[in-house]
């Protein structure tokens, strides 16, 4: 009654209130029983063979495989042929054994405790992995893709994450009204009450960039979340309160009542196919066990759990009632429970010849082709990232342009653009023409670039302007990076809702579909990534050990002590570079779960985002992006490190009067970033250029120590110091020190430069920065500031 649309209100009241509407023939209902028995029989058998082994079962709501296989049905019928499912851990195995149709044998095999793990990764527990399969619809006779995205135990941080995959999918066969491809979402009722990413995730479906035109959703509403009641886990009435925001319907059904369930599920299908908006399934029903199947629930819940020891099994009632109405007999429903335990012995026989599990099996987005060519396995090595003169000046022209007649800028955008105009003459760059150049690069070779987070089509600090907008009409816009060349990839600049958990969830599954495109997030300010941390820790971080899966995302994090306060300086660099997996005590280093860099010229920035693309593998890029650099006049970069045959410079050694002179050098100021700058100019105040080096770490990880070592080798008499803007228990110095040591061999000391340790990760008063930044710089420069202390 909340949805304020007569149409879609009148809809909804002829498909409940029509006399006599809800009718199955009999063979609807014999289909329906024996989708009960699969999936009441499934878990009973994993019961009996592993009591003691934790599978999160769905007894109290094994309705939800029948209602899952409708919609799927229904959804196939409509047009659908690709389903990309996001799910919690109750009842992931039965849903893989019996909608997705995994083969028994391999989750079966997941309960011998003799298994050994492939050399794939660290793996993840049986129930959070995923799937990818390709099969005939029975009921329809139509192909239908159905993959379930992997998650860990954070219930609901899957959800983002299947809507953007399912964007993606749309975006790559041209379904631009989400026809062929289609989210389907489940979720527990405690957690679709409690986690605000339900609601982020729900703000996401109606914005143009974002949509991917309606989500099913099937909420497994145990009354009960582990041993939490209602009346402690929500202020609303229903679970589903949450989905009026969007004014979605939600229709509440009895999961004892299979063919009310199966009706509903046929409904919310229908809704979706005509309307194209999401709708909410809430499947009332109860948890047979506890929280797991080792869990005792009449600690807490003595009286509901008596009530449940008394329920009757919803196939038994179910089975009750067919029989009475002679639709089967007992023996066919005898028989009907035969065959599949008999297919499950069958299959558990197979799953002991298996020894190894290889998690490759539980891939939920293959990359057909990727990883060879031509049949081949790619070379490791990557191909120069930089581009033809002809080719650099072309795109500057492009940016400093607008490609659209009649097309009215803003004055002080024309004075921007001009300047452009005018650097490209110079031939040189500033970082928002370094972007500009590999962003239109790559658009050339065929990759689909994607850049999306709050703000980004003029840029946070006004230096992107990659969407112009005429003066005098209203939503006219231009995105001059779509005229570059006659046959480009499409670019997609998007500013997104003020989301960072949602939205990078969503990027991160839109990333996932295909390594052939760049696909970006930026935070409005690096600090704000924190409120999506649930999503670089359990995705991004561990993504390919946990699942095998590779990702190409790149984050954007603007980070750089500028006096702006705790809240706008610090992007955090020592979470990102605590969670990287190389060993500080080893070199050469092995594989690498993400990149970590810190550029401190466009020209580095520009190859980096070239070589996200052109490296034979994809791994998540975490690019600490500059604020004051980005109109220092000093950031600027020629062509000529952009040309063909350069490359990304991991360490960029001093040039200057120390180079010219090594031994002579007292002293090599490590540093990376922004702070260079800083330092450069300090050391030209002090007529200190050939007594102090300084060298950009432009890479922290994986560590170069091959190029530190050529560094450390080349000043034999120098002091090594580690000079940073941060704090001393925040930055990078305790990533950097152990790791510079095993370069040196441990030869020297290494010592620090930089702010004193600190709670905030900047001060919000301006005089005490400069105080800050003058005491570091002072150390960083003192030549005796070290004695004493060896």
């Amino acid at each position: 009654m909340f949805i304020n649309d007569l149409e879609q209100c009148q809809w909804i009241r002829e498909k409940f209130e029509t006399p006599g509407i809800m009718q199955f023939t009999s063979e609807e209902k014999r289909t329906m029983l024996a989708r009960l028995v699969r999936s009441t029989r499934f878990e009973e058998f994993l019961h009996r063979k592993w009591s003691s082994e934790k599978r999160f079962g769905l007894e109290g709501c094994e309705v939800l495989i029948p209602a899952l296989k409708t919609i799927i049905d229904k959804s196939s019928g409509n047009g659908v042929d690709y389903v990309i499912m996001g799910m919690p851990h109750r009842g992931r195995l039965n849903v893989l054994a019996n909608v997705i149709r995994k083969e028994l044998e391999q989750i079966f095999c997941q309960f011998d405790s003799k298994l050994e793990a492939a050399d794939e990764g660290s793996g993840d527990v049986k129930y959070h992995l995923g799937m990818y399969h390709r099969r005939i619809n029975r009921v329809t006779d139509r192909n239908i893709t159905l993959s379930l995205v992997a998650n860990p135990s954070h219930l609901e941080a899957a959800d983002p994450v299947v809507q953007g995959k399912t964007k993606a999918e749309q975006f790559y066969c041209g379904d631009t009204e989400g026809k062929k491809v289609m989210p389907l979402l489940i979720h527990g009722d405690a957690a679709f009450a409690g986690q605000g990413i339900v609601y982020e995730t729900f703000h996401l479906s109606d914005l143009p960039s974002h949509t991917t035109h309606g989500t099913v959703h099937v909420v497994v509403n145990n009354q009960i979340g582990f041993t939490t009641d209602p009346r402690m886990a929500r202020s609303s009435p229903y679970p589903t309160d949450v989905a009026r925001v969007v004014n979605a319907p939600i229709f509440h059904v009895n999961a004892d009542d299979p063919e009310a369930v199966v009706y509903v599920c046929n409904v919310a299908a229908e809704w979706r196919a005509t309307f194209h908006k999401d709708v909410v399934v809430d499947l009332v029903c109860y948890r047979r066990n506890g929280h797991n199947e080792m869990d005792e629930p009449m600690f807490t819940q003595p009286l509901m759990y008596k009530q449940i020891r008394k329920q009757k099994t919803v196939l038994q009632k179910y089975a009750e009632t067919l029989i009475s109405q002679g639709v089967v007999n007992q023996l066919e429903y005898e028989e009907e429970i035969a065959k599949y335990d008999k297919i499950c012995e069958e299959a558990l026989n197979r799953s002991k010849d298996e020894k190894i599990l290889h998690i490759k099996h539980w891939l939920d987005s293959p990359w057909p082709g990727f990883f060879t060519l031509d049949g081949q396995p790619r070379s490791m090595s990557c191909p120069s990232t930089g581009l033809s003169e002809e080719d650099l000046s072309h795109i500057g022209n492009v940016a400093s342009s607008v490609p659209v007649e009649d097309f009215t800028i803003h004055g002080g955008l024309s004075r921007i653009l001009k300047g452009r105009g005018e650097m490209v003459k110079n031939r040189t760059v500033d970082w928002a023409l370094a972007e500009y150049m590999a962003f239109g690069s790559l658009l050339k070779e065929g990759i689909h670039i994607r850049l999306s987070g709050q703000d980004v089509e003029r840029g946070t600090f006004s230096h992107r302007h990659h969407v112009l907008h005429d003066q005098n009409v209203d939503k006219r816009t231009c995105i001059p990076m779509n005229y570059l060349w006659p046959n480009q990839a499409p670019y997609t600049v998007c500013n997104s809702s003020l989301s960072e958990y949602g939205v990078l969830g969503f990027e991160l599954g839109f990333a996932t579909a295909s390594p052939n495109a760049l696909v970006l997030w930026e935070a409005q300010f690096g600090d704000f990534h924190n409120t999506a941390q649930c999503i670089i820790d359990q995705f991004i971080c561990p993504g390919q050990a946990k699942w095998v899966r590779q990702n190409g995302i790149v984050l954007l994090l603007p980070h750089g002590m500028e006096g702006m306060g705790p809240e706008h300086s610090s992007a955090r660099p020592e979470r990102f570079l605590q969670m990287c997996n190389d060993d500080p005590d080893v070199w050469p280093l092995y594989d690498c779960n993400w990149i970590v860099v810190n550029c401190s010229t466009p020209a580095n920035y520009f190859h980096v985002l070239r070589r996200q693309i052109l490296l034979p593998f994809r791994k998540p890029l975490i690019v600490f992006t500059p604020k004051s650099l980005l109109r220092h006049p000093e950031a600027r970069s020629s062509f000529d490190e952009m040309i063909a045959g350069t490359h990304f410079e991991r360490v960029i050694p001093d040039a200057g009067p120390a180079s010219e002179n090594p031994t002579g050098v007292k002293r090599v100021l490590f540093c990376t970033g922004k702070v260079y700058y800083d330092l450069t100019k300090e050391r030209s105040t002090r007529g200190m250029e050939s007594e102090v080096a300084i060298s950009r770490v432009e890479q922290l990880s994986p560590f170069p120590f091959d190029l530190l070592e050529k560094e450390v080798n080349k000043y034999p008499n120098a002091e090594i110091v580690w000079c940073q803007e941060e704090h001393k228990n925040q930055g990078y110095y305790d990533y950097v020190k152990p790791r510079l040591r095993t370069t040196i061999h441990r030869t020297k000391p290494v010592w620090y430069a930089g702010r004193e340790p600190a709670a905030a990760p900047a001060t919000g008063n301006k005089k005490t920065h400069t105080t800050e930044l003058k005491r570091f710089l002072d150390t960083a420069f003192n030549l005796d500031a070290f004695k004493g202390l060896h």
